[in-house]
């Protein structure tokens, strides 16, 4: 069942993508060689309840961490540890905040220093995946307008998009319905309108879109081992369109 969330609640939503915002801030100052993941996981819990929030993932289903930080060929929900960054890394950082009952989603990857052509094309296409995506969120659109948009563009740079992860709606919990896949034919599933509240998060691989998880039962990564890259906003959808909450 879509929960629809009211005006007040999506403005609480959009304030708590404000130290969203700023934890990206932070991790792009922080994001440089020999630093480590789980230095820069701490400096963002401690920016999260400094900001009066929580940070959603950590002990979500079990998970260890504050957030998901993922590198390179590592898709989705890498653990921080210590292993350093590297010039020519890309990182992949996943932040959920909750604060006054009410959850906000958003992801960024974030080159380290000097990266390959390869993975500034990555970058590029799965950032504007995810725009074409934001585009379609209006009242009376349909679900998947917004997985077809993601996925042509996706296509169209020569990537491919990950199948078996989606997005979903959010709001008074972490994942909500609808389910929000990155591919499949426009025009299908339920009818958008005001007050739907959606985390948009094109997964995009190099290689193919096939991916497993690692012995720790939560990093995703690549099947191929090709790189990976992701980028997520939570997205209300209004009567003036598509409002953008984690920006």
């Amino acid at each position: 069942m879509i929960v629809l969330k009211t005006p007040d609640e999506i403005a609480i939503m959009q304030a708590n993508g404000a130290i969203v915002v700023e934890c990206f801030k932070l991790a792009r100052d922080f994001i440089r060689p020999g630093r480590t993941r789980r230095e820069l996981d701490a400096a963002i819990e401690q920016l999260i309840v400094e900001r009066g929030g929580r940070p959603a993932f950590k002990g979500f289903h079990g998970y260890p961490a504050s957030t998901c930080i993922s590198v390179n060929e590592e898709v989705v929900h890498g653990i921080p540890d210590d292993r350093p960054f590297q010039e020519g890394d890309i990182v992949g950082l996943d932040i959920g905040v909750e604060k006054n009952g009410l959850y906000v989603d958003s992801a960024r990857t974030i080159p380290v220093g000097k990266v390959s052509k390869e993975a500034e094309m990555l970058l590029e296409v799965t950032w504007e995946a995810l725009e074409r995506g934001i585009e379609h969120a209006w009242p009376g659109r349909r679900l998947t307008d917004i997985s077809h948009a993601v996925e042509r563009r996706a296509k169209a740079g020569g990537f491919s998009v990950v199948r078996s992860l989606v997005g979903h709606g959010i709001g008074r919990q972490m994942h909500e319905d609808p389910q929000v896949p990155n591919f499949g034919p426009p025009n299908q599933g339920p009818m958008l309108e005001p007050g739907i509240v959606l985390a948009i998060e094109p997964m995009v691989n190099v290689g193919g879109h096939d991916v497993f998880t690692l012995e720790d039962g939560w990093t995703i990564v690549t099947g191929d081992k090709s790189l990976s890259a992701h980028f997520e906003d939570t997205v209300a959808v209004t009567a003036e369109g598509p409002k953008i909450l984690t920006r």
